[in-house]
């Protein structure tokens, strides 16, 4: 019975609680959202770093080496040459050496040459076709074969740099021969191929003469030093690491992935790649502490405005109830006379404060998953990045705020109902 009350009186003045509810809703879906995209980014970015410790490239901003290097969400810095990437890689105190070289895209997505290592360290594994093991021969992220509805066997064409709408290299087919299996991790939105394939694309644009492409098997660079990562794996797929990449010191690559054999070697070597080479060495971990730290102050600011959207939401409950006592003063006489108890009226108001934080929760969880949906395809769009609905760890948290915020604001209005004068107010009737 009370329910049926509660309800009747909420749509009693529907623009009023209308209004109310619009507060509530957009205060919790403003903060959801936050949440869900904060919270979805940071896994993301976590995940995909995969214990990289250092990554070396051409000078420039720290940032956008590692956004281009590792998360493959910025144009690189530029190219450095082999022969000194050479020298890096083979150091006594790295562990673990992954050569890139990017430069083109297909449908948005960018077309890395790198070695199977690099595959190994994010857990792929194919699931159609086979591994590349000759140039122009291309593996799918699993993203990109879901986009481009690509099969083994099947022919496509990169395009010069980020766009979409870019030069494309006619002259330079790649064949898919391999689909990886969903990671949920960088893999998934790339196109992977050897490094000779990138090479073998820009050698023309480059002025690089054919020779010097021919010559791509003429030096053999030794990349296991002391690796760690799952030889056996690497059989399966055909493929030998002690042959990693092969090619002439003319050539240049884009950057390098590190890992260290110490940690001790952070403090020294980032120092001196940057104080006596042409490269830098950007510290990722670093880089995306930083990043975090100035998108959160903006989000900071923008969660502070959606809590004062609520508090207001609050105010405009506590001040609905309290101006609609006067008119429903001889209706709670009249529930007093019939036998409802001075609580029941109190839990009446409490029950209505609650609906209205209820309601206002539930639809603002609602737009914040329609807004997730139009930011996940314009995040698709531009980076080819995806945001799921899932829950998030935060949200348990703003429903009690948003209840919280509902009782408190019909406290002082359920304790004036619960004095009604029945027989005074009656009278006055």
């Amino acid at each position: 019975m009370l329910g049926k009350i509660v309800w009747k009186n909420i749509i009693y003045k529907p623009l009023n609680s209308a209004l109310c509810i619009c507060l509530l809703l957009f205060g919790v879906g403003i903060i959801t959202l936050l949440l869900l995209i904060q919270n979805q980014l940071e896994q993301k970015f976590h995940r995909d770093l995969k214990n990289v410790d250092l990554v070396v490239g051409a000078k420039g901003s720290p940032l956008q080496l590692v956004l281009s290097a590792i998360y493959h969400l910025d144009a690189p810095t530029g190219n450095i040459k082999l022969a000194e990437a050479h020298k890096i890689m083979n150091n006594p105190v790295v562990k673990e050496a992954i050569p890139l070289a990017y430069g083109d895209s297909y449908m948005g997505y960018r077309i890395l040459g790198t070695t199977w290592d690099y595959i190994n360290k994010y857990d792929g594994q194919i699931v159609v076709g086979e591994a590349y093991t000759e140039s122009m021969e291309a593996v799918l992220g699993a993203d990109v074969a879901e986009s481009a509805e690509h099969k083994v066997g099947d022919v496509f064409h990169g395009t010069h740099g980020e766009a979409r709408n870019g030069h494309v290299h006619e002259d330079h087919p790649y064949t898919v021969v391999g689909i990886l299996q969903e990671t949920n991790t960088v893999l998934d939105r790339l196109v992977l191929c050897n490094i000779e394939s990138v090479w073998s694309v820009h050698s023309h644009d480059k002025e690089v003469n054919h020779s010097d492409v021919d010559t791509i098997h003429s030096l053999e660079l030794d990349l296991n030093h002391e690796h760690d990562h799952d030889h056996h794996h690497a059989h399966e797929h055909g493929h030998n690491h002690s042959k990693a990449v092969q090619t002439a010191d003319s050539m240049e690559i884009t950057a390098i992935l590190l890992k260290y054999k110490s940690k001790m070697s952070a403090l020294r070597m980032p120092r001196i790649i940057n104080e006596q080479t042409n490269m830098q060495a950007a510290l990722p971990a670093l880089e995306v502490n930083r990043l975090f730290y100035m998108i959160g102050v903006g989000v900071t600011t923008i969660e502070l405005i959606a809590g004062g959207i609520m508090l207001m939401a609050g105010l405009g409950v506590f001040f609905v109830l309290f101006n609609r006592l006067r008119e429903r003063k001889y209706e709670l006489a009249l529930l007093r006379s019939v036998g409802y108890s001075p609580i029941q009226l109190f839990l009446l108001l409490i029950l209505e404060g609650l609906a209205f934080a209820i309601i206002g929760y539930l639809l603002g969880w609602l737009l914040s998953r329609i807004g997730i949906h139009f930011i996940s395809i314009k995040a698709q769009n531009d980076f080819n990045l995806k945001f799921n609905w899932e829950l998030v760890q935060g949200e348990g948290w703003i429903f009690l705020l948003t209840v919280l915020i509902g009782i408190l604001s019909s406290l002082i209005p359920a304790w004036r109902a619960m004095k009604v004068d029945v027989s005074s107010t009656l009278s006055q009737k």
